[in-house]
């Protein structure tokens, strides 16, 4: 939902310009929802090819207000994340700032934005959030190893915080991620980022083993346990561009 947001935000800031608006973006899914799927999802009374509502509807119609009344033309561009692309990774930066500030209770850096003052003096709290940025969801001490940060990433995604943030996930999942899940299917990453929600009753994370098996992956195999049943699981953690992310996850029920 973080991606759509911040797409209609720019479109909203920018709705007065006659210029082509160029938007630079990771997520297929904010494009395709945009420019591929909006049409046919609107003739069906927004919903999608098998019946179900389209989800985030709300920022779904806003979006297709803003594209239909601003005053120039949009292009979309995809760009790979966490590639070392100049701007995408001032996003993210930017956007894991904001993030920790949300957490900490203090007012998060509000970028260029469309009217920035280069000569203003950042207050107190925007130097809080400027230096120095930790990585997106860090939720454990200064100085874990690669390993104990893994653990505790995985625990993350388990949390509603993370789930509920469309673009806290997809700081985690790499962009090639792929599952296999308990129930045999199998699932990508646009389809999880589109589906991903609060779970209906607390989960637990009890490591089974951790393995590294080159410099940049990490195998974690654990154990989710929650009041239906347990299961046991294998998570493929890749560092990219100094960031660790989920690469495969696959479940298998306990009987």
């Amino acid at each position: 939902m973080g991606e759509l947001t911040a797409v209609l935000d720019l479109l909203r800031q920018t709705a007065d310009l006659s210029e082509e608006l160029v938007v630079i973006c990771d997520s297929t899914y904010a494009i395709n929802s945009i420019t591929k799927w909006m049409p046919g999802w609107k003739r069906k009374g927004w919903r999608k090819g098998d019946g179900q509502p389209v989800q985030n509807l709300d920022i779904m119609q806003a979006l297709d207000q803003a594209m239909s009344t601003r005053g120039g033309p949009v292009r979309f561009e995809w760009v790979k994340g966490h590639t070392g692309h100049e701007l995408n990774e001032a996003a993210d930066r930017l956007a894991n700032a904001a993030a920790m500030a949300f957490r900490d209770g203090i007012e998060p850096d509000g970028g260029p934005g469309m009217s920035a003052n280069a000569d203003r003096v950042p207050t107190t709290q925007e130097a809080k959030v400027a230096v120095p940025e930790p990585d997106l969801f860090s939720l454990v001490e200064e100085g874990p190893t690669d390993e104990e940060h893994v653990i505790a990433l995985e625990r993350s995604l388990l949390t509603d915080a993370v789930r509920s943030d469309v673009t806290a996930v997809a700081a985690l999942l790499h962009p090639e991620w792929s599952e296999i899940g308990s129930s045999g299917r199998t699932w990508g990453r646009d389809e999880m980022l589109g589906a991903i929600g609060p779970l209906s009753a607390r989960v637990s994370c009890d490591v089974v083993s951790i393995e590294r098996l080159s410099p940049d992956s990490i195998l974690l195999i654990w154990r989710s346990v929650s009041d239906t049943g347990s299961a046991l699981r294998s998570s493929l953690w890749q560092r990219v561009a100094g960031r660790w992310l989920q690469r495969f996850h696959q479940g298998t029920r306990e009987v």
